[in-house]
């Protein structure tokens, strides 16, 4: 357990420190998955393989919007292997200006010290 908890805190302080897209390289396996609650505005599909289009993702969805403020929560830790984690945003779409409230949950689940699937819940308007 204690390397979930260590690999849990290392990735939430990342992402506080919004370093979530440098983080993929360093805490993502090669043949991770992202799986999405809906198809999100910036892309077609919910399913992402693989850690650079896990990183594309990221990218894409950087480059529509602004965070004005986030707020990261956890790790809740699931042993043996799982971790979760709470997000809390608020951001402007960049082609729109129209800002934005999130609130969701990340489910991510580690084999061999790498993140190998992260499932996101979203909280309904």
């Amino acid at each position: 357990m204690k390397e979930l908890v260590e690999i849990g805190r290392t990735f939430v302080q990342a992402m506080r420190d919004r370093r979530g897209l440098a983080n993929v390289d360093e805490m993502y396996a090669e043949n991770a998955q992202s799986i999405e609650a809906v198809v999100p505005p910036v892309r077609q599909f919910r399913i992402t393989k693989g850690r650079d289009a896990i990183k594309g993702k990221r990218e894409d969805w950087l480059a529509a919007h602004e965070i004005i403020e986030l707020d990261v929560d956890g790790p809740y830790v699931h042993p043996p292997n799982r971790f979760s984690v709470r997000y809390k945003a608020e951001v402007t779409q960049k082609e729109t200006g129209q800002r934005i409230a999130l609130s969701e949950i990340a489910d991510y689940s580690v084999a061999d010290g790498k993140i190998v699937l992260e499932e996101f819940f979203m909280l309904p308007k």
